[in-house]
């Protein structure tokens, strides 16, 4: 990871105000990763700062909705297939909560742009791992630092991150 692209993915996707997260949480400031993923150069650079954080696997799963476009670029980064994770299984259809391919006995890394309490996350992971993921590792664009890595680690879950809030923060005055 480099300040340079802390900087710019700050730059691109600080908001400041009042914010309710996922969580419940209500902030003064979010990470409006949309901005950075629908910047085609940005979101490459990111993605390729994830593939160093990457251990080895069969899989890569990528996290509705933010989690999809990181994952894609990561597969055409690293070769790997990719499956969707939705955060409810369709009604309709074949009634998957995840698209793409066969988890069953596979090492499964999951992908997720923002990570705040990882609330989303270990529901996915759950579910995957009920289908059969092997799973031990999730890998996101942006680690808030508030409280995700402890949660996924109380469920066996390593969380590694591209960029931390201190990352982007401190990129400010670098």
């Amino acid at each position: 990871m480099t300040t340079s692209l802390a900087r710019r993915v700050y730059e691109t996707c600080h908001l400041a105000g009042s914010f309710r997260l996922r969580s419940g949480q209500v902030s003064a400031e979010y990470f409006d990763k949309y901005l950075f993923e629908g910047q085609p150069g940005l979101l490459r650079e990111v993605a390729e700062a994830m593939v160093e954080e990457l251990p080895e696997c069969d899989v890569l799963a990528g996290m509705e909705m933010g989690g999809i476009p990181i994952a894609t670029v990561l597969s055409q980064l690293t070769g790997l297939p990719t499956i969707f994770v939705r955060k409810q299984a369709k009604e309709y259809g074949t009634g998957k909560a995840a698209e793409g391919g066969p988890v069953d006995g596979r090492r499964v890394v999951v992908i997720e742009d923002v990570v705040t309490t990882g609330g989303a996350l270990l529901a996915s992971c759950r579910q995957l791992r009920a289908g059969g993921a092997l799973i031990d590792t999730v890998v996101c664009a942006i680690d808030r630092e508030q409280g995700g890595r402890e949660n996924l680690a109380a469920e066996g879950l390593r969380l590694r991150a591209a960029l931390s809030r201190r990352d982007l923060e401190s990129s400010l005055s670098a």
